[in-house]
């Protein structure tokens, strides 16, 4: 599984040739130059192999075999790179894992937006305040959030310090789901304090409890599974910045074949996926499981030309489109997608991003969402697939281990006159823990009635 893989920077890849959208303006082209010939040099973060691997586990959920969880920050910041602030994270995801393994009774497959998610694509490249207009905040990988000249400034050398911190995390993350923290009787320990100190806790009371009996029956047989053990878990971020992506791609010595060794998925986003663009033509030439986001413009020729380009051996787990349409038009714009994509006979994963379609920005000025539209946009997404016949292939979230006051509603309801007292994110809002588990429990509902 850990294939070597060896750098293949000395020809110019052909996505450097095209247009690429949302990227810095550094001030210093030679320091920028200096910054990616280091990177190249660096080890891989990621192996050839677990990109396999993951690739294999998506292929199961395209064939409606697995679902898919893939969930964590929004911006991944250099100050959250200590020990508490992944724990809370992978434990959260954890806790959404084992419900829904319970109630889908498939396996789950869990992949972190971690290690790796510094950058930002954003809606206007300057940001105006009481007069002064600055470079926008692109994510800790390109400049600082402080609202000064010399913070706003692109910085190359904060590429090495996103490589730097995405090991650290990866280290971490490594060590917590193989060590024992990711013991199933423990995570399972967790919920049930959750069930019994939320206020929406009771809803959950029966589904926690036929956990428990199913495992005490487990123990009573005498299976310890290596699998109530450890777990399988996975990085994945954005491939935004191509000049970081493009120094972490390496040939793998085994097949040839290039690998973006930054992450073991990585996705286009709805502001980079141009058909002619660098990001499109870069994620056609690597062999790490790819996903692209696809908002409600979306066509089905679209859909059907990205498959042509991304997916041309029609290969299970290859592709996963990340349907984020709002809670508004799901109902309205996913089917034609999926019914044309089911017709071509290629099997994407489907997944529902429920984030970034509902986003308003509130009275006080903070950016947010409901988690009522969340959960809507979530039952759209299951409605369409089951009217379809087709698998609703998993959820992509923005969330985090700790009790922000980002997202309004949910089980310990968050008012909007909440938000200023813990609103802690340097882009968009997440869900808290209790909120991420309150969903995790809603959507274990949901595919339960499929």
């Amino acid at each position: 599984m850990t294939s070597t893989v060896e750098n293949s920077a000395a020809r110019v890849p052909s996505w450097r040739t095209l247009p690429a959208a949302q990227q810095p303006e550094y001030p210093d082209q030679e320091a920028l130059a200096r910054v990616v010939t280091e990177l190249e040099s660096f080890p891989p973060l990621v192996f050839a192999g677990e990109c396999d691997q993951l690739r294999a586990r998506l292929g199961a959920v395209a064939r409606g075999e697995a679902f898919l969880l893939q969930g964590g920050d929004c911006a991944e910041s250099f100050d959250g790179v200590g020990a508490d602030d992944i724990r809370a994270k992978v434990k959260t995801l954890l806790q959404m894992g084992a419900v829904l393994t319970y109630a889908a009774s498939v396996p789950v497959v869990k992949v972190g937006r971690i290690a790796g998610q510094y950058s930002k694509p954003r809606s206007k490249p300057t940001e105006t305040r009481d007069g002064v207009t600055l470079p926008t905040y692109r994510g800790d990988s390109v400049n600082g959030f402080d609202f000064t000249e010399a913070a706003r400034v692109p910085d190359p050398e904060r590429l090495k310090r996103m490589y730097h911190a995405s090991a650290s995390t990866l280290n971490l993350v490594r060590a917590f789901t193989t060590g024992g923290y990711a013991d199933l009787r423990q995570v399972h320990a967790w919920n049930q304090d959750f069930v019994k100190s939320s206020p929406s806790g009771q809803r959950y009371e029966k589904l926690a409890r036929e956990i428990d009996n199913a495992m005490s029956f487990m123990r009573a047989c005498g299976a310890e599974p290596e699998e109530f053990r450890t777990v399988e878990f996975y990085a994945s971020h954005e491939a935004l910045l191509l000049d970081y992506e493009t120094a972490l791609t390496r040939t793998d010595s085994r097949t040839g074949h290039l690998y973006d060794v930054s992450g073991h998925m990585v996705w286009i986003g709805e502001r980079t996926r141009q058909m002619d663009g660098a990001h499109i033509e870069f994620a056609s030439k690597v062999r790490n499981p790819i996903g692209i986001k696809l908002g409600p413009t979306t066509t089905p020729e679209e859909a059907l030309e990205y498959i042509e380009r991304l997916d041309p051996e029609r290969e299970p787990g290859r592709l996963t489109f990340i349907v984020r349409m709002g809670a508004d038009k799901i109902r309205d714009r996913l089917p034609t997608l999926v019914e044309k994509v089911t017709a071509s006979g290629a099997q994407p994963v489907w997944v529902t991003d429920p984030m970034h379609g509902n986003t308003f920005e509130a009275a006080s000025g903070h950016k947010t969402r409901r988690f009522d539209d969340v959960l809507d946009e979530v039952k759209g997404f299951f409605e369409v697939h089951k009217e379809l016949g087709t698998h609703p292939g998993g959820i992509h979230v923005e969330l985090t281990g700790d009790d922000v006051t980002e997202c309004v509603g949910g089980g310990d309801e968050i008012f909007v006159d909440d938000l200023h007292q813990r609103y802690e994110t340097a882009c968009d809002p997440r869900l808290n823990r209790s909120q991420s588990l309150d969903l995790a429990f809603l959507v274990a509902e949901m595919y339960r009635g499929q």
